[in-house]
């Protein structure tokens, strides 16, 4: 691997991990763009997301032992992380919000395209001059309930994070496992097109397995080694949605993040598990009736929205763009027998 010019450790990062990406797979261990902590009580949770999603924020908990906030293998033995540090989004970084990796930079940590200033070396977090892709690059020593050495038995929990900046995503959904592979493969989220003046419009983005650009095989063997590790150690998969509600970017607001992390603390209490489900439309999402801690009528998009036809259109609008993102798959099996290739496809939006 050669890398010329770049001032973004990144670059690096990521290169190992695409080698990791085609080595693993080969020794029959899964590797996994994604944030990984432990309970106190042994529980294992894993966290993926692309950019922006909170992967580093919600895996990052001061209530549990972190593993690693970034890159993972499962193996037949458990979860390990291939890093050894965190490489953090910093942007708006605020001590209240995310004390644990507020503190975490200190001497030894690298702060990457932040804006300080001169004197004082005081940093602006707030400042996005350079790039909204400011870093700080830190050992995992630095987060004081880091989990040494970065190993853990199998995950009990998968979390697909999406930030759904078109907002008619639930803010929590238990999938199936079929619905699990499908969100997966798909690698959703929607990010806000440009800053210049005028409407901003939502894109949506998808990347396989959340993280197309690392993976070296086709997405449908990551999907299948990780159906079949789901299966043989009982894991339970839901996708939270981070983003916008009660609209679109420009209408709605984004949910609040005492929320998430209350959503997420229910995922790894095991209260979700024992809740009341309701289904959605298009999707068929499975969404809880409450939560301790969170507002129920946040729980169903829908319930948000004064404008309900503008809801379901933005919906319709969110099912189409799946659909037309997932023809690529089509002709692709996953697993020996094609088994659940069917109800993969049925796992996705109907109308």
């Amino acid at each position: 691997m050669v890398i010329l010019g770049t001032q973004y450790a990144g670059e690096m990062k990521k290169g190992l991990f695409g080698v990791m990406h085609y080595l693993m797979p080969n020794r029959g261990i899964l590797s996994l763009h994604s944030g990984c902590n432990m309970g106190k009580q042994g529980d294992v949770a894993l966290f993926f997301g692309l950019s922006g999603t909170g992967k580093t924020t919600l895996s990052t908990d001061h209530n549990r032992y972190l593993i690693g906030d970034d890159e993972h293998c499962w193996s037949d033995e458990g979860v390990s992380n291939i890093e050894g540090g965190c490489y953090a989004k910093c942007i708006d970084l605020s001590k209240d919000k995310e004390p644990d990796i507020w503190n975490a930079i200190k001497f030894g940590t690298v702060l990457e395209n932040v804006v300080f200033e001169e004197h004082t070396r005081e940093v602006d977090y707030s400042d996005k001059s350079v790039t909204e892709n400011t870093r700080a690059a830190y050992p995992i020593e630095y987060i004081p309930n880091a989990k040494i050495p970065c190993v853990g038995p199998h995950p009990k929990n998968v979390i697909l994070l999406a930030c759904d900046a078109f907002g008619v995503l639930p803010p929590v959904s238990k999938l199936s496992l079929a619905q699990t592979m499908y969100h997966f493969i798909s690698g959703y989220t929607a990010l806000v097109a440009g800053t210049e003046v005028g409407i901003k419009e939502p894109t949506a983005t998808f990347s396989a397995c959340f993280g197309a650009a690392f993976i070296m095989f086709h997405p449908t063997k990551y999907a299948a080694m990780l159906s079949e590790k789901m299966q043989k150690h009982d894991a339970t998969g839901w996708l939270v949605n981070t983003g916008w509600s009660a609209g679109s970017y420009g209408t709605g607001r984004r949910i609040k993040l005492a929320h998430t992390r209350k959503i997420i603390d229910a995922i790894h209490s095991g209260e979700l598990l024992e809740a009341k489900y309701a289904k959605t439309e298009v999707f068929g999402l499975e969404i809880p009736t409450t939560i301790e801690g969170v507002p129920s009528e946040i729980l169903n998009p829908i319930n948000t929205w004064a404008d309900k036809d503008a809801y379901n259109a933005t919906l319709l609008k969110l099912g189409g763009l799946f659909k037309k993102n997932f023809e690529g798959f089509l002709n692709y099996k996953i697993g020996p027998d094609n088994s659940l290739t069917e109800e993969i496809l049925a796992a996705g939006p109907n109308f």
